[in-house]
């Protein structure tokens, strides 16, 4: 069953096309719900924000397209997966065993967010596609294959940007003096 047809499907009810759907995107939103909470919340608050994103659909059937539903199930995974964090974000106790010996030095967290700071600007500052297509691939962790046909232009075009788009990266870092 085709994506449209299960979308079309799941607004009439049918629990089934919904379970097909889950079982054909439930490793994708995992990843991305995993890699913006995975490494801060137990793999239990990995699965509950995946079955939310479900849910989601089911009660919005007909807000996606059935030719972009993995985008669309990417886009509401990210917004639960920040929620998320958010949530708990409130709600953390600071005790002492929080701050260990280990911890990051002031001079470290400075550096870290210089980097990504300049990181940041670097990709926004790429102009279109290429900005679109380094986050739909770094941060929306599409598939070239995907992108390639979103937008249409041949993988090989897209696997190209890429690579000029992590040297554009590279080079604005150690322009930085980050090495």
């Amino acid at each position: 069953m085709t994506d449209k047809a299960a979308l079309r499907a799941i607004r009439d009810g049918n629990e089934t096309a919904l379970l097909q759907l889950i079982d054909r995107y439930a490793a994708y939103v995992g990843t991305v719900i995993y890699n913006i909470i995975g490494r801060t919340m137990a793999q239990e608050d990995v699965e509950e924000t995946t079955s939310d994103v479900f849910l989601v659909l089911w009660m919005n059937a007909d807000k996606p397209q059935g030719n972009k539903l993995k985008a669309w199930l990417g886009a509401v995974a990210r917004n639960k997966a920040k929620n998320k964090l958010r949530e708990t974000c409130d709600t953390l106790p600071l005790d002492e065993d929080y701050i260990s010996e280990e911890s990051i030095s002031p001079e470290e967290t400075l550096t870290e967010n210089e980097e990504r700071q300049i990181a940041y600007n670097a990709v926004m500052g790429m102009k279109q596609p290429d900005r679109e297509i380094f986050l739909r691939h770094y941060y929306g962790i599409q598939p070239i294959s995907q992108i390639s046909n979103d937008i249409g232009m041949s993988e090989s075009a897209v696997k190209v940007r890429l690579s000029r788009g992590r040297e554009k990266l590279r080079k604005s870092i150690n322009e930085g003096g980050y090495n």
